[in-house]
């Protein structure tokens, strides 16, 4: 029997049987049509292989086995017809999708949210490393979708917390990975909560015999769907990649933005609260970019396109689910600020550049830790990925120096210099000052290099999280721009004080909300006016983070930034009340890492 042999598969679908595309598009697939219009909404418009065989035979009641990988459709293929199998007047868990990691769960639940449209399903995403609070208020609020890694779901089991007595649609997603990672037997477990007269959909990449017994001893009369990898990505497009540390990206992103030619961008990140943050740290740092993700309106999402299409808007920060059918010719680079999960989904993304025949850039951040991706990448695609050097602040400053430089001519054309000429001569016979330098010295002003600060020599940005014995996240830190001396007075073991005095103020948002430090600075700079200099440190709790301002805040400033929202919540700021007033890092029970 071959790998790919199923004994209970009833019906097979092979590539060679599979239609190119399908003639009616979503709207022969048999969807309801409340579902149907959320797809023409979110700009699908030929279904992918996977979808269109596997949809038809869900909507129609039967058990699918799926040998796909991400990238080539699958979680629209099973989450469009689960969407379809809820009720949406009853409470309660109707449908349970199983991931093999949180990032997975987190992009599922993500994608299964936005087909559902606003006022549908009730989607909640459950999985270890995160607080249980908003899981568990999810679940008595009567979610109805869940999405979760396998050990917090058994968590969640044990605790009586979830009841799975009414799931109708059963998914287990990339199951040979969830079993490479050790997770049958609680599949084995969470299988037997389940009714017995469940649909059951299974995906995986791959199906070893692992695989076979699960798909036996879970899935009743089965349909085998088979389908490739996606096709390689278009020659016109350069890939390359550059090596950043975590803490570096948003600098290294925002460097390569002020240097790229390309007419647009797009960067893709891996959830929809990273477009919120990357967006905000962009913007902090003088970027000009909007974010898109499944929970932005249709009409705004039509803006955004619009703008990007009209030249308005030149970067877009977005998932890969609100990336989708995304085709605006002026997009020249890509950058994967997150390496993409799933080898595929590289596919797509730097599929929105070098289209329509143009050519195009795509550059991936990879960290130190994630250079082993770079071969699965090469492998998939074919292509040698160059590396690259990321822009320096001096090359910055050259690259805007140098197209300074371009419209010279064409300013000395246009005339009327004479007032300039005066001025300059002016300064140089009262200064003395050589005229090359005077010429450069305002090249360096245009081009916004206001010169060293000798302060500000040797400062560095310090990111450091804290965790206690079992690896549980207890609180994080964050030092822009901390100095050598400021560094060693920390070691001491004082207390720094805010340059300039300033306060310690409280936040209502955390490491729990998975909200990044440069979100927390890009809001509070954006809202209340204030330079990324004036904030200090940054201590970011489970529940909400503490930040030094080096300077006080008016009230109309503190009421502007208490009113912004990052990772959807406000930031209500206040003052801190020090530790009566609820600072410190809370403990709770060891969690499962699922």
């Amino acid at each position: 029997m071959s790998d790919l042999a199923l004994p209970t598969v009833t019906d097979t679908v092979d590539d060679a049987d599979l239609p190119e595309e399908s003639p009616g598009g979503f709207a022969a697939l048999g969807l309801p049509d409340e579902l149907l219009a959320t797809v023409e909404q979110l700009g699908f418009t030929t279904p992918t292989d996977i979808q269109t065989e596997a949809i038809p035979v869900l909507l129609a009641g039967r058990d699918v086995v799926g040998i796909a990988q991400t990238g080539t459709g699958k979680t629209a293929a099973f989450g469009l017809p689960l969407l379809a199998a809820v009720d949406r007047r009853r409470r309660g868990v109707q449908a349970l999708v199983l991931t093999p990691t949180r990032e997975l769960a987190v992009q599922v639940a993500d994608a299964i949210e936005s087909f559902a449209g606003r006022g549908g399903a009730g989607v909640l995403a459950v999985y270890g490393g995160a607080s249980y609070g908003p899981q568990l208020r999810g679940l008595r609020e009567g979610a109805q979708v869940v999405v979760g890694t396998p050990g917090r779901v058994m968590d969640l089991l044990e605790r009586g917390s979830l009841d799975l007595s009414g799931v109708a649609f059963f998914v287990l997603d990339e199951a040979d990975e969830m079993l490479r990672m050790g997770f049958a037997e609680d599949v084995e477990t969470i299988a037997g909560h389940v009714p017995d007269d469940r649909r059951t959909a299974l995906f995986s990449a791959t199906m070893p015999p692992a695989i076979r017994r699960v798909a036996d001893a879970h899935l009743h009369d089965p349909v085998r769907v088979a389908v490739s990898r996606p096709a390689s990505t278009t020659a016109t497009v350069r890939q390359t990649y550059a090596v950043v540390p975590f803490r570096h990206k948003v600098g290294a992103l925002a460097r390569v933005l002020a240097t790229t030619d390309a007419d647009a961008a797009i960067v893709f990140v891996r959830t929809k609260a990273n477009v919120e943050e990357v967006s905000l740290e962009l913007s902090a740092r003088g970027v000009s970019a909007a974010g898109l993700s499944g929970d932005v309106p249709q009409k705004e999402r039509e803006k955004l396109v619009e703008r990007l299409r009209g030249g308005t808007l030149d970067v877009l920060v977005a998932t890969d689910v609100a990336a989708r059918g995304l085709d605006v010719e002026r997009i020249g680079l890509v950058v994967n600020f997150d390496v993409p999960r799933e080898n595929d989904a590289y596919v797509h993304r730097i599929g929105r550049t070098g289209r329509a025949g143009r050519s195009g850039t795509a550059l991936t951040f990879l960290t130190p830790r994630e250079r082993g991706r770079l071969n699965q990448i090469e492998r998939l695609t074919g292509t040698r990925l160059d590396e690259v050097t990321i822009p320096s602040p001096a090359d910055v400053s050259a690259y805007k120096a140098r197209r300074l430089v371009e419209r010279v001519g064409r300013r000395r054309e246009a005339g009327r210099l004479d007032l300039y000429r005066d001025v300059l001569r002016g300064h140089i016979e009262q200064s003395g000052a050589d005229l090359e330098d005077v010429a450069a010295a305002l090249m360096a002003l245009a081009v916004g290099d206001e010169g060293p600060h000798p302060r500000e020599e040797g400062r560095r940005d310090r990111y450091e999280e804290q965790t206690d014995e079992d690896g549980s996240f207890v609180a994080a830190r964050f030092d822009e721009g901390v100095s050598p001396r400021r560094g060693a007075a920390e070691r001491g073991g004082r207390r720094a004080t805010p340059a300039g005095g300033g306060s310690r103020y409280r936040v209502e948002v955390g490491h729990k909300d998975g909200v990044q430090p440069g979100a927390i600075v890009g809001a509070i700079t954006g809202e209340g006016g204030l330079k990324g200099s004036d904030l200090g440190k940054i201590d970011i709790y489970p529940s909400f983070s503490l930040v030094e301002i080096r300077a006080d805040l008016a009230p109309d400033v503190a009421a502007r930034i208490g009113a912004a929202r990052v990772a959807g919540r406000r930031l209500r700021i206040r003052p801190d009340a020090g530790p009566g007033g609820g600072r410190g890092p809370a403990r709770g029970r060891r969690d499962r890492q699922g």
